[in-house]
């Protein structure tokens, strides 16, 4: 009984669908579907490192999507393998762009005061030191940080969520290993790690492009697993 009440209340929501193609059920839920699939869809390419053409991307979906294969100068498989291969083309050429902006801004930022490069190019500045002891590399470790483009853009941060991050410095981005190992428990330090030292040319995510630089204000917190370097003498 409860099943056929949902069938009858889809089916009623579906028949007030406005417009006028949609006389039908099936018209209303072929056209809801497409506004789906269409803003699924649209997200998902704004996140490929280069523009498509829509008009052409339509054109063959449309014949591959009614089954027209005879109509397409490519398979399927074959299609999987181009795509692929161009893919990787494409996020070369955005991760070359972005790292040569990215090398422009570190050789200025280099000449700031405060700001220590070190072998790696890792780039740093001390905040506030703090007074307790340094992890090594295979600390696990309590942070609050706040990650975010060049631009400004937060990609990611606990300081939004409310909670600090724990994780052991050897599973994280080599910039983090190497730069959370400087810091003494206590510390706030300011980092600016080049892709080489973060995600490379393939990017994480949406907001992490090929070749990205990422700034991050780090607070270390604590060791948690008491695991941390000889003190100093």
């Amino acid at each position: 009984m409860g099943t056929m009440v949902v069938i009858s209340m889809c089916f009623a929501s579906c028949s007030k669908t406005s417009g006028s193609k949609m006389k039908t059920s099936v018209d209303s839920l072929s056209y809801a579907y497409g506004v789906g699939m269409g803003s699924s869809l649209q997200q998902n390419l704004s996140q490929f490192p280069a523009e498509l053409n829509i008009d052409l991307f339509l054109d063959v979906f449309e014949k591959a999507l009614k089954g027209d294969t005879a109509k397409l100068a490519i398979s399927p498989s074959e299609a999987y393998v181009v795509f692929q291969r161009c893919m990787a083309t494409a996020q070369a050429e955005a991760a070359t762009k972005t790292k040569a902006e990215a090398k422009a801004f570190l050789e200025k930022n280099a000449k700031e005061k405060g700001v220590v490069t070190t072998a790696s190019g890792l780039q740093y500045k001390i905040i506030k030191e703090g007074q307790g002891p340094k992890p090594t590399d295979t600390s696990t470790v309590s942070v609050n940080y706040n990650g975010t483009l060049l631009d400004g853009t937060v990609f990611d941060s606990s300081i939004e969520r409310g909670q600090p991050a724990e994780f052991p410095l050897n599973r994280v981005i080599k910039g983090w290993t190497e730069g959370i190992q400087l810091m003494s428990v206590g510390s706030k330090y300011k980092f600016w790690i080049p892709s080489e030292l973060a995600y490379g040319d393939n990017g994480a995510g949406g907001k992490i492009k090929p070749g990205a630089l990422l700034v991050f204000d780090v607070e270390l917190l604590a060791i948690k697993d008491g695991n941390a370097q000889p003190a100093a003498k």
